[in-house]
């Protein structure tokens, strides 16, 4: 089973959260959990965080888990890319972005979005909260 990571990437830490080609619900929720308690354990306004959905199974039950779980983490989070999403499924995350209230912006390439990820920070700052 797949685990929340956390990456650095320029000497800068992200939480990466990889669903690529998960298919079990079960899985797919326990890992959005994990990642909201490491997510949870930030400083308010600190948290970078890149999420890679590719080929991940989509549905209502996991949209709806998604949503409330991103309203938990948006105090922590200074900003989220997600990697990915095209298609159709792109649309409906972007509906998804609008009902949590939270700035995600989408990618097609990783280091794109960890470039803009990085961007957000002070390189002299730490972000984790002991």
């Amino acid at each position: 089973m797949k685990k929340p990571q956390i990456i650095t990437y320029h000497g800068v830490e992200i939480i990466y959260l990889d669903f690529t080609n998960m298919k079990r619900e079960s899985d797919i929720l326990s890992l959005e959990d994990e990642g909201a308690r490491l997510i949870q354990k930030y400083d308010f306004n600190t948290a970078l965080t890149l999420t890679n959905m590719d080929g991940m199974y989509f549905n209502n039950t996991i949209r709806m888990h998604f949503v409330k779980r991103v309203q938990e983490n948006t105090p922590h989070v200074k900003a989220s890319a997600v990697i990915g999403l095209n298609g159709l499924i792109a649309l409906m995350y972007k509906s998804f972005v609008r009902q949590s209230r939270r700035n995600v912006k989408l990618f097609s390439k990783k280091e794109e979005a960890l470039d803009y990820l990085v961007s957000f920070m002070d390189q002299h700052q730490s972000n984790y909260a002991d």
